[in-house]
């Protein structure tokens, strides 16, 4: 075990997901450890990977992150999910804040310094950066 809290990344579009990475090795105590491209991917490798923290695309196809994120933290209570994308926090969809994530970032903010807070706040409810 190395103390490192697990990340999966989930989003549809690869350059996303190669920003998110590069978010992850600038930020101290987390390890990526898989990526899925659709919410269906998600939730297979949230149950094979069992990761802390899940950076969640809202719209994908097949199932989207809302959704995905439900049925996750059905099984596995204890995942932190951060939902993702490019809405301005006054637009984002019905059902985001009552998914379960613990946060929304838009992708355009998605930075170290804004995972670790959303992360460190993951238990005080939903947060919005």
């Amino acid at each position: 075990m190395t103390g490192l809290a697990a990340v999966l990344v989930v989003d549809d579009q690869a350059p996303f997901r190669a920003a998110a990475k590069a978010v992850l090795r600038r930020l101290e105590g987390f390890e990526l450890v898989g990526e899925a491209s659709d919410g269906v991917q998600a939730i297979e490798l949230a149950g094979r990977l069992r990761p802390a923290l899940i950076l969640m695309d809202i719209n994908m196809p097949e199932l989207d992150g809302i959704e995905a994120t439900k049925t996750i933290l059905a099984a596995q209570p204890d995942v932190s999910v951060i939902l993702c994308s490019t809405y301005d926090i006054g637009d984002l969809p019905p059902g985001a804040a009552a998914s379960g994530a613990v946060g929304y970032v838009s992708k355009e903010r998605l930075s170290a310094d804004t995972v670790r807070r959303l992360w460190d706040n993951r238990h005080a409810g939903w947060s919005a950066a």
